[in-house]
């Protein structure tokens, strides 16, 4: 992800409420903080630091190796925006 402020994470995709607590919790571990940066997006940055910005996914017969429940999450955490994905498959 060649961004700074978005990030990519593979986590529990069949319960809609996984999805909602990470991004629940991630917004009250950024709530209070004073940032230096100040353009309005920090805590996208250190949410995207804690997130991370690339996955590494096997790939077997054409498809990815996740588990049952597991889905790929694209996180923005400065947008809507038109955001560049890099794919990479070995």
């Amino acid at each position: 992800m060649p961004h700074t402020t978005a990030g990519i994470f593979i986590n529990e995709g069949y319960d809609p409420d996984v999805k909602d607590d990470i991004l629940r919790n991630l917004e009250k571990m950024t709530e209070g903080i004073e940032f230096r940066h100040s353009e309005g997006n920090s805590d996208g940055h250190v949410k995207t630091t804690l997130i991370g910005n690339s996955l590494t996914i096997p790939v077997q017969d054409g498809k990815l190796c996740l588990g049952k429940w597991q889905r790929v999450f694209f996180a923005e955490f400065d947008g809507p925006r038109e955001r560049k994905i890099v794919m990479q498959i070995l």
